[in-house]
């Protein structure tokens, strides 16, 4: 059985720091493309980072460019979000996701096929 379980949101202050962790099972995560995505209310679902199989390929979406870094600790079968400088705008709610069938990132939600549960993140201003 397939799990991605997040954990790390919570509420914090506009400039302030958290770190999302995505524990994987049930799948050969080293193996997998993974991502992180947002979802605000009212909006759509959006792409904030995605990484290769071995992580030594990352993408950041523009509007969390150089405030926001994903990374992967394979040994530990965990994704990793480190989030700094934060923004209302990052108001969301974050999802991990494993694109178990491709080795190399992307942004394209389609070729996602395991999602977490996801974990919320209010950044009050």
């Amino acid at each position: 059985q397939v799990q991605l379980v997040e954990s790390g949101g919570g509420l914090v202050q506009a400039g302030g720091s958290l770190r999302f962790s995505c524990a994987a099972s049930g799948f050969t995560f080293s193996r997998a493309a993974m991502g992180w995505f947002r979802q605000a209310p009212g909006k759509e679902r959006e792409f904030v980072a995605g990484i290769s199989f071995t992580g030594g390929s990352t993408y950041h979406a523009d509007s969390v460019k150089g405030r926001f870094t994903i990374s992967r600790d394979n040994a530990k079968s965990t994704l990793y979000l480190q989030m700094n400088n934060l923004k209302p705008e990052d108001t969301a709610m974050y999802y991990c996701a494993a694109a178990s069938r491709s080795y190399l990132l992307t942004r394209d939600p389609r070729q996602y096929d395991y999602w977490g549960q996801g974990t919320h993140v209010t950044v009050s201003s």
